[in-house]
């Protein structure tokens, strides 16, 4: 249950307290956000989960510097408004777009994309382009988002990364011009390399007392951000620093 308008001046904490305890009663393993009561921090969305009520942050039209420590997600429009304005052409790109969702989950949120319908009750035609350029990446790179882990690197300055089991993900946004990925903190050896894009394509890897080399093709194979899998026998550890 995602409520919202708690800087309304007539609502407080003991208002908030009430609504929340009567959910609970109603459905007892319900997910409730931290707008229920006067514990969210501005627009950054944090609060203390051991203080405040709710079960998660709701960053709004900004993203974490890093993890939060908790559950939480960001809520973001595709333009510069939550509901529909003709007059509003302000659209983010599908790379941006992509390249944010990347960002949110490599540091453990999730993404909460708004679409502000027109009084027919149809999507803007600009949110359905962009909806399905971000579809089309997750049909091909999916595994890379759902059911993944924060980062295990302290700092990826050409993209980023997350983890599921026994695999970490590489999220290249700047693709290097040289054909070698730096990738700083990795010593654990793993089993395969390869694109999302062409699992059956192997491709090489070198360590060194810093990290390890990922040789890649002259050309990025997705024009938002390409991934790099990689498999180990094992669960990797850390990697660098978490994030």
């Amino acid at each position: 249950l995602w409520f919202d308008g708690e800087w309304e001046d007539t609502w407080n904490r003991e208002r908030g307290i009430d609504l929340y305890d009567y959910v609970r009663s109603l459905q007892p393993s319900i997910i409730i956000n931290n707008r229920v009561g006067k514990g969210r921090e501005g627009m950054a969305g944090t609060y203390d989960p051991e203080q405040a009520l709710g079960d998660f942050g709701t960053p709004e039209q900004e993203i974490p510097s890093t993890g939060l420590g908790y559950d939480w997600e960001t809520c973001m429009t595709m333009n510069d408004h939550w509901g529909y304005n003709k007059h509003d052409d302000n659209w983010k790109s599908n790379k941006d777009l992509i390249q944010k969702l990347v960002d949110i989950v490599s540091k453990g949120g999730n993404f909460l994309l708004n679409v502000g319908p027109t009084a027919e009750g149809l999507f803007p035609e600009p949110s359905i382009k962009r909806l399905n350029a971000i579809g089309k990446w997750m049909e091909v790179n999916g595994e890379s988002i759902y059911g993944t882990s924060a980062s295990l690197f302290s700092d990826l300055k050409w993209g980023r990364s997350t983890t599921k089991g026994c695999k970490v993900y590489l999220h290249v946004f700047e693709w290097p011009e040289n054909s070698t990925l730096e990738v700083p903190g990795l010593k654990e050896r793993a089993d395969s390399v390869y694109l999302l894009q062409n699992p059956e394509a192997s491709l090489t890897i070198e360590y060194n007392d810093t990290g390890a080399l990922i040789q890649v093709p002259e050309d990025a194979p997705d024009p938002y951000v390409s991934v790099i899998a990689l498999k180990f026998a094992t669960t990797p550890g850390l990697l660098g620093t978490l994030h």
